[in-house]
């Protein structure tokens, strides 16, 4: 039984709305947290699976913190929060430091797992906005809704401008912050903004400067008892 698959409600089958929010969390904050709360609360969402990514095939400079920390970190930032869960599906397999995985991929084995749920994926915008560059992003747009995580001022308009003419769907939505696509949906959540960056919290840690606030106050506590990011 995989890790993110033992969380069904028990009784009569019904279908959940689940979401799956990826990344290298490398540290997760409390932006992250916040963008999931916002979803959670406005999609009514039964279950986020968080999905710490081994090695994301977009980031191949900066090496990562190891897998295992980065997912200790997110296991501790969901813990006081309901419905929020960890997910291994992007752990790189046995033996091996990383291994790249694809979202497309990731989505697909959600949907084998969890057949009768609706699945969402949360994006920020311009991670969105890079999605042409995605191994089959057309089918990645396919295959599940979206909840894009916008910054103030950020447009609707903006996330049209990567969508192939054709996946687009025949009637417009008259929703302001929503997108209808030939097979899927793409949501703008507007609700929450942060400021709070992965990188900028490395750098304050490496100029030894205070992170209080910028992460879950367990995430910060492991940081500082493991010396990461030092």
């Amino acid at each position: 039984m995989s890790p993110h698959s033992i969380h069904r409600p028990h009784g009569p089958a019904h279908r959940r709305s689940i979401a799956l929010f990826g990344g290298t969390f490398d540290p997760i904050h409390s932006g992250h947290i916040a963008v999931a709360q916002a979803a959670q609360k406005r999609f009514h969402l039964d279950a986020i699976y968080f999905v710490p990514s081994s090695r994301p095939p977009h980031k191949t400079k900066r090496a990562l913190t190891p897998f295992l920390h980065r997912y200790a970190m997110v296991a501790l930032a969901c813990a006081d929060h309901t419905g929020f869960h960890i997910s291994t599906a992007e752990a790189p397999p046995e033996g091996a430091a990383t291994h790249v995985f694809y979202s497309v991929d990731t989505v697909r084995r959600f949907h084998r797992e969890h057949p009768d749920d609706h699945l969402f994926f949360i994006l920020g915008a311009d991670q969105f906005l890079e999605i042409p560059t995605w191994k089959n992003y057309e089918a990645l747009l396919d295959s599940c809704d979206f909840i894009i995580a916008s910054r103030p001022g950020f447009r609707l308009d903006a996330l049209r401008l990567v969508i192939p003419p054709e996946r687009l769907g025949r009637t417009p939505s008259s929703d302001p912050n929503k997108i209808v696509l030939r097979k899927s949906v793409i949501h703008l959540l507007t609700t929450v903004a942060s400021h709070i960056s992965s990188t900028e919290i490395r750098h304050r840690l490496e100029r030894k400067q205070t992170i209080h606030g910028l992460v879950p106050a367990r995430v910060e506590e492991y940081i500082l008892e493991q010396a990461l990011y030092r």
